[in-house]
């Protein structure tokens, strides 16, 4: 559980530099290359692979870990000690779960499975041809219902990652009275920082929003 994890955490930090792109004003070239460069490059098709397998993994995991803690109490607790044992998320990692899962099926639908078999309108830079995903997003974004499921599906991300980061590296028994404080805040801030640029985008393309700056520079 915890290696799936800390796998979909860098998983993350990719995904969002790349989107981050669709906030500046430049960055509609760039995602769209980026874009193109997920979907024909082989070693990242091949990458893709264990992406999936991480996702399924890690969600079989959270569910029998889920089932394994309930099948040890055969009642409930009389009395529940609440928040002074345990926080409300760290209590709620299923459901969380399960909200982020309904939510990714909803992005895949939306966006993976037009761009690999699906025909999006082409944009030309240069001598070279895209999809352009950037205007499915736009178009897909447009609507208010699909823009409150992402709000609320970045939502559950932060609180699941606010309980997951931290914990994943306690599992792996990576602790130590100087750099654990550290993993702590470092989780707090990522927790926040990462589902907050991703919620950033639904409300930038809705409201045609643009930073007045120039976009990421593309590692690739």
């Amino acid at each position: 559980m915890a290696l799936t994890g800390i796998f979909l955490i860098v998983f993350l930090v990719v995904h969002c530099y790349v989107n981050a792109n669709v906030l500046f004003t430049n960055g509609e070239e760039n995602f769209n290359k980026a874009a193109h460069f997920m979907s024909t490059n082989a070693l990242v098709r091949i990458m893709e692979i264990g992406l999936f397998a991480g996702f399924i993994l890690h969600i079989a995991q959270g569910y029998l870990l889920e089932g394994a803690n309930r099948s040890r109490r055969s009642s409930k607790y009389a009395v529940t000690a609440g928040n002074k044992t345990s926080t409300w998320y760290s209590r709620s990692m299923a459901l969380l779960g399960t909200l982020i899962l309904l939510f990714l099926i909803i992005h895949l639908a939306h966006f993976w499975v037009p761009s690999r078999f699906g025909s999006l309108e082409p944009v030309t830079y240069g001598d070279v041809e895209y999809h352009n995903l950037y205007a499915r997003m736009k178009d897909v974004f447009s609507q208010e219902w699909v823009l409150v499921v992402y709000l609320l599906g970045c939502f559950s991300l932060a609180w699941h990652l606010l309980h997951g980061f931290q914990s994943a590296f306690h599992t792996m028994g990576w602790n130590h009275k100087r750099y654990t404080p550290l993993i702590r805040n470092l989780g707090i801030g990522f927790s926040v920082i990462v589902p907050l640029v991703f919620a950033l985008m639904p409300v930038f393309l809705y409201f045609g929003w643009e930073l007045p700056i120039g976009s990421l520079t593309l590692l690739f």
